[in-house]
């Protein structure tokens, strides 16, 4: 099977499939994405809760001279998913931009343990080893597998009505028996239904940036489609013993790739363990923070007072979070802030719901005392809504690759990116169909306006349509616009190219790239490779997720302090008054542009009918300024003004 994570091939997505082998009553079912494991734990998960076996398995490259092809491989056990995930990570890690990833056939065999070989069809590594005429090192690397392999490699036997099809099978039967290597029947499926074929040939002409009347392009047959059991024992009825091979293929199995509690590198401080690390730093940092901001600040009260009420806010803090095993987590943010700072590069004081944590504060994640502005820690981590802790930290753009540099020679090879997929959107489709069906530029561009832009609600394709009239006129003008339609309804929603997302990292114990597969993302020229699952399986394979977002604003503040001290004006961005009136009476003329958040044209018009003359109006802007509550902007503004 070819979910959407075979990008531009695949045209499956994995919940239709599991709705399919639950009505259809499908007993196993195995994955063989083309050249990642993107999907393994989605596929796993999905195909289980409706009773389908998940065998899991991935296509890899293997070269050789100057043949590039793929064969199969599927993980048995636990132990052989390693050696899946190792040889996948390791073919795009040993890549270059231009070439697709590969393994050497070393590698396959350093790594066999507990995978089963299957050789593929006549466009695969063998096939094309076949077809170039090259039987010698054909026959070589065979017996090699053989060797490694054992009873675990099987010749495939796929029938799709394809020229170069009968050729290649007839070699492999012939010589099933001299090399002593079992069949195999096996299909290639890249779409449910047979009537997905010419939308699906659309699809691999937008991944190959092709056109669909190309007379010189290679093409599939349409035989690709998901086949019923007796479609299948008819197909094979001559080879009875490929056929009870695919029968019994999934009692070999009795693995599959399972939810994880979240993994964190252990952080070991001489003889501390984590927990009391945490308490230790904490208790330092409240310290200090005491002495140089918070009594300072509450100079007219009590200050035993004010240490009891802090240190019993902060016990409370730290038990909730050693009672979710959090406070690796904790200290591993503290230690790359910490770090950026020693090291001169603009942090941002802290936003969201970590700015409610007074641990944060004292350990130096943020600079808001979450006292001093009422803000409630539950809202952070509760223990009675269990989730990861989140801190979106805001670190000066043009320093931020510093800190992942910073991250990898820290923690080696237990870093990484997460990918992210571009999706085919109602927009998106129809440009990418449209320029496969050879229609002008302009008229599809027009087509594209007439869905409408929305990004807190976007439309599907087919809500736009039934919207819009104008839709239905060009129909009826334009047999071609009724085509384009028809490929565009089919294929929206899939996945149509892999990127990464660059502000969010994941560190893990161990050496990732055995643990979970990777991806490296050329285009990008980022510091750290990427993990293969996205950030809904990162997190349910126990990966915890840190958000190191790139702020301009910050850039700016870190220029013009500079600027100001080459004139001699030495100013401490975190001393600065909060309460300065001429600050609000500038604010209340809405000239903020270039003030993080306050600069967009509704902002300004909010802030100036507003007239803030304390922070704490601008918090309430923040908070008011977002679908739904904007509504009670004039209100709020009446009650104050």
């Amino acid at each position: 099977i070819h979910t959407q994570y075979s990008i531009c091939e695949g045209a499956i997505k994995i919940d239709d499939l599991a709705e399919y082998c639950k009505n259809n009553k499908i007993k196993s079912l195995g994955l063989a994405d083309t050249l990642n494991l993107c999907g393994a734990l989605e596929f796993s998960e999905k195909l289980s809760k409706v009773g389908t076996q998940p065998i899991i398995g991935t296509q890899i490259n293997l070269k050789s001279q100057n043949i590039v092809g793929k064969v199969t491989l599927y993980a048995k056990t636990e132990e052989g998913y390693k050696n899946l995930t190792k040889l996948s990570s390791l073919s795009y890690l040993n890549s270059n931009e231009t070439e697709d990833p590969v393994c050497e056939i070393e590698d396959l065999i350093k790594n066999n343990y507990d995978l089963i070989l299957l050789t593929g069809n006549y466009r695969d590594f063998f096939g094309k080893l076949f077809q170039a005429n090259k039987i010698k090192l054909f026959n070589e690397f065979i017996n090699l597998l053989k060797k490694n392999f054992d009873d675990r490699i099987y010749f495939e036997i796929q029938r799709h009505k394809e020229n170069e099809e009968k050729n290649f099978e007839n070699f492999i039967l012939n010589n099933s028996k001299t090399l002593n290597i079992p069949l195999i029947a096996t299909q290639e499926v890249f779409y449910l239904d047979k009537e997905m074929y010419e939308a699906h040939d659309a699809l691999r002409c937008i991944g190959e940036k092709s056109f669909i009347d190309d007379k010189n392009r290679f093409r599939l047959s349409n035989e690709h489609f998901f086949k019923t059991n007796d479609d299948i024992v008819k197909l094979y009825s001559d080879i009875p013993e490929a056929l009870e091979n695919n029968y019994n293929f999934h009692l070999r199995f009795n693995f599959k790739p399972k939810k994880s509690k979240p993994i964190l590198p252990s952080i070991s401080h001489s003889e501390n363990t984590a927990e009391e690390e945490l308490f230790n730093q904490a208790s330092d940092g409240l310290d200090k923070r005491l002495k140089n901001f918070i009594i300072k600040k509450n100079s007219s009260k009590n200050a035993d007072q004010i240490t009891n009420d802090y240190k019993q806010r902060l016990q409370h803090e730290i038990n909730i979070i050693n009672s979710m095993d959090y406070a690796s987590y904790f200290l591993i943010v503290s230690d790359y802030i910490k770090w950026a700072k020693k090291n001169s590069i603009p942090v941002g004081p802290g936003r969201g719901s970590g700015a409610g944590s007074l641990v944060a504060y004292c350990l130096d994640i943020t600079d808001l005392d979450p006292i001093e502005y009422d803000l409630i820690f539950e809202r952070f981590l509760n223990p009675d809504r269990i989730s990861m802790p989140d801190f979106d930290i805001d670190f000066c753009e043009e320093k931020r690759d510093q800190v992942f540099e910073y991250l990898k020679k820290k923690y080696k090879d237990g870093v990484a990116h997460i990918i992210t997929f571009g999706k085919l959107k109602a927009r998106m489709v129809l440009r990418d169909v449209g320029r496969v069906l050879g229609l002008s530029y302009g008229h599809v561009d027009r087509l594209c306006k007439m869905v409408p832009f929305d990004p807190s609600r976007p439309l599907t394709l087919q809500e736009s349509i039934d919207r819009e009239p104008r839709f239905k006129e060009e129909v009826k003008n334009n047999p071609k616009v009724k085509k384009l339609l028809d490929l565009s309804l089919r294929l929206e929603g899939l996945n149509r190219n892999m990127a990464t997302h660059a502000a969010g990292v994941v560190i893990a114990g161990e050496k990732l790239a055995e643990q979970f597969p990777l991806y490296i993302d050329h285009s990008s020229n980022l510091i750290l490779p990427s993990t293969q699952y996205d950030m809904y399986s990162s997190e349910n394979a126990g990966l915890v997720k840190f958000d190191l977002l790139g702020l301009k604003t910050l850039t700016v503040i870190d220029k013009t302090v500079k600027r100001l001290k080459a004139k001699n004006i030495n100013l401490n961005i975190s001393k600065i008054n909060q309460n300065d009136k001429k600050i609000f009476s500038l604010l209340s003329t809405g000239e903020t542009t270039g003030l993080f958040q306050l600069e967009s044209a509704g902002m300004r018009e909010a802030i100036k009918q507003m007239k803030p003359n304390s922070f704490d109006d601008i918090i309430a802007l923040v908070a008011l300024y977002r679908p739904g509550p904007m509504g009670n902007i004039p209100i709020y503004n009446e009650c104050k003004n």
